[in-house]
């Protein structure tokens, strides 16, 4: 299903929005330029292994804890860097 790789993350908006793209592509098998960063994630119809899935992939990439839930709390790829920026901040804070 996925495929295990270590990739450097720019811990910038920008950069964890790109490589979210790249993963959900990735799931899809589709190219980068086929995701909407603002679309629904929910009308990619990515299901709950590939929600269990990314969760995973972000923890192991950005070294921050989310719940598999937070795929399906957030309305799009751009929801979702913003709140995986915020986690990261309030991390880097305590």
């Amino acid at each position: 299903m996925t495929e295990q790789h270590t990739v450097a993350v720019e811990p910038t908006a920008g950069g964890i929005r790109t490589w979210l793209v790249g993963r959900v592509a990735h799931y899809l098998d589709e190219t980068p330029d086929a995701i909407d960063p603002h679309a629904s994630l929910a009308g990619y119809g990515l299901d709950s292994v590939y929600a269990f899935a990314l969760s995973g992939e972000i923890e192991d990439t950005l070294r921050v804890t989310v719940e598999p839930t937070l795929i399906w709390d957030v309305a799009s790829i751009a929801d979702l860097t913003d709140r995986i920026v915020a986690l990261i901040g309030d991390s880097s804070a305590g």
